[in-house]
């Protein structure tokens, strides 16, 4: 009776801990919901940066892109690698769209900022939300037990289009919750996922201080007069951009092709927890 009873409480406990991500998500949206519109700052488009540099007007807040470009062709060196080495995975698709999101922020993000105005900053929000739901898709590929090629590629499309209506939404109500919501829910589920399903350590380790790096981002971009005031060479949207692309260079870092005996081991935990998801 005693270990039936304690069989039933690690049973609990473990369906609580796998509706966890669903329950964090759940309470988001509830937060937002009973929140109300969040609307853009009336002066947004003001920024810090009044610079020029050989005719490139808001010259830091436009070069600092140079830095998410450079994350891209790093991430297609480490996806032409993998290939090479047969070590694409289910997250390879989701990867690919991430490091051309990645790109893309570069010249949407630099495009905006030449001239900054609502209609440019929908290819400055575009491509970051694209970017945010497609890791989100590579961190579940990647980790999910019985994760298929036409699951992860069906959440990928799924969460795809839940960025792009983000951002349309945005144009067509001035309301950001949604796409806020989606970059919200990539610093909390994606540590809470790699948890649950047992990413490797440095793996862990890596998007961790990469979710870190993107909060203080945002912070930054918060104190952009303050930050250029006190630092007089750059401003905090510019370091914005710069603490941004390194938080993606850490998740491009990741993307190096693992040692043989690193992959085994992953195979074997997928394999194992699938059987235990079976059992239970």
């Amino acid at each position: 009776m005693r270990m039936e009873n304690s069989m039933v409480r690690k049973s609990s406990k473990s369906a609580l801990l796998a509706a966890s991500p669903w329950i964090i998500t759940a309470l988001a949206v509830v937060a937002m919901l009973l929140h109300g519109p969040i609307l853009q700052f009336a002066h947004y488009h003001d920024f810090a940066d009044q610079s020029v540099w050989m005719g490139i007007a808001h010259a830091m807040d436009v070069l600092s892109n140079i830095g998410f470009a450079l994350v891209a062709v790093a991430g297609v060196a480490a996806l032409a690698k993998k290939i090479r080495q047969g070590d694409a995975g289910m997250s390879f698709t989701a990867y690919c769209v991430f490091v051309v999101a990645l790109m893309a922020t570069s010249m949407g993000s630099s495009y905006y900022h030449l001239a900054p105005d609502d209609a440019r900053l929908f290819w400055d929000r575009l491509p970051i939300a694209l970017a945010c739901c497609s890791l989100l898709a590579a961190v579940r590929a990647d980790n999910l037990p019985g994760m298929d090629a036409r699951r992860a590629m069906t959440e990928l499309i799924v969460l795809l289009l839940a960025g792009l209506a983000s951002v349309l939404w945005w144009q067509y109500s001035g309301d950001l919750r949604p796409y806020l919501l989606i970059q919200v829910l990539n610093l909390v589920l994606i540590p809470v996922w790699q948890a649950m399903w047992g990413s490797a350590r440095s793996t862990r380790l890596l998007f961790g201080c990469a979710m870190l790096l993107y909060v203080f981002a945002k912070v930054t971009e918060l104190l952009d007069a303050e930050i250029l005031h006190a630092l007089h060479i750059v401003s905090g949207h510019s370091l914005k951009h710069l603490l941004a692309a390194a938080a993606a260079g850490l998740i491009v870092l990741d993307l190096r092709p693992q040692r043989p005996d690193a992959m085994f081991l992953q195979r074997r935990r997928q394999k194992i927890e699938g059987l235990r998801q079976s059992a239970s």
